[in-house]
């Protein structure tokens, strides 16, 4: 007698880092660049597909200080990366996949910078295996920023000149990898990093308008992997989904002399979060869905102490 071994794992993870979580993006720039892809492949033999994306975009406020590190003060840095290495071999091999990565500002939480739909289904011949792995990162750091400028709806954001949106420092990883013999895999991936840019009314002392992002969307890191095979035979291999992050957030901006600028940023928290699944065997259904969405949710205030 055939005996099946029955898997669901559906699991839905939401990191809200604290009651003044301060996760803004970087504002978009003036030209912006997009790229949309297609694939489509129906193969008995091999196939590979390799992809891979990585930006870095600051607020442009380094130009009057030295390259980081260290962050001089209200600036924002962020770094994004993605990437997918499939290899199928011995086999039919069906594999679709639509990409769309656009450095535009996002202005709702339904719009990302990058979506990626992916559908591969592997049936080996004999040694017939297919490999395949895929993983998303967001990460974000600022001094903190003038409040009245990066948020729009936010009923929690007092919008006067004294409120500050706390220092930050948040990197979000997720991600899969499979090996299999047979089976159908679908994976999707969202992320928004980059807002819509709001130049400072106000010039700065040194004569320029710095652009802030309009932060309302919140910056968001979504993935998620099914995993099934054909009817009622299960997928025969082994697959792995995982979520990393280290959150750390600010609260209050001291101005009392020290450091190289002046000020100091203290750490109000830090919270490390680390999750991985894994299967393997004859696996009839692993799906798990992975979030995380950091949003300004408060504000915080220059404190000055005197010399």
């Amino acid at each position: 007698m055939r005996t099946t071994l029955f898997l669901a794992l559906i699991l839905a993870v939401s990191l809200m880092a604290g009651p003044v979580l301060a996760d803004s993006g970087v504002p978009a720039v003036q030209e912006t660049q997009g790229f949309v892809t297609s694939t489509a492949m129906q193969v008995f033999g091999m196939a590979t597909e390799t992809d891979s994306m990585a930006i870095e975009m600051n607020d442009g406020y380094t130009i009057r200080y030295p390259p980081a590190p260290p962050l001089p003060p209200t600036s924002i840095i962020y770094t994004s990366s993605y990437s997918e290495s499939t290899l199928a071999d011995q086999g039919l091999i069906t594999y679709q996949k639509a990409a769309d990565f656009d450095t535009a500002g996002m202005a709702a939480p339904n719009q990302y910078n990058l979506a990626t739909e992916k559908l591969v289904e592997f049936v080996g011949s004999g040694t017939g295996r297919m490999t395949s792995e895929e993983q998303v990162t967001v990460d974000g750091a600022s001094t903190g920023q003038d409040a009245p400028y990066l948020t729009l709806s936010c009923p929690f954001a007092a919008l006067d000149d004294e409120s500050y949106i706390p220092p930050f420092c948040n990197i979000v990883q997720e991600g899969s990898s499979v090996d299999l013999t047979m089976g159908s895999l679908s994976t999707e991936t969202r992320e928004r990093f980059i807002m819509v840019a709001v130049p400072d009314t106000t010039p700065s002392s040194f004569g320029i308008a710095w652009p802030y992002p309009l932060a309302d969307p919140g910056t968001e890191a979504d993935y998620s992997i099914t995993l099934t095979g054909f009817g009622d035979l299960p997928a025969s291999g082994s697959a792995t989904a995982y979520m990393n992050a280290h959150v750390q957030e600010g609260r209050d901006v001291i101005r009392d002399g020290t450091g190289p600028y002046g000020s100091r940023y203290p750490k109000s928290e830090d919270l490390a979060y680390s999750e991985s699944t894994t299967v393997s065997g004859d696996i009839t259904v692993f799906s798990k869905e992975l979030n995380y969405l950091g949003k300004i949710t408060g504000t915080g205030r220059y404190i000055v102490i005197p010399q």
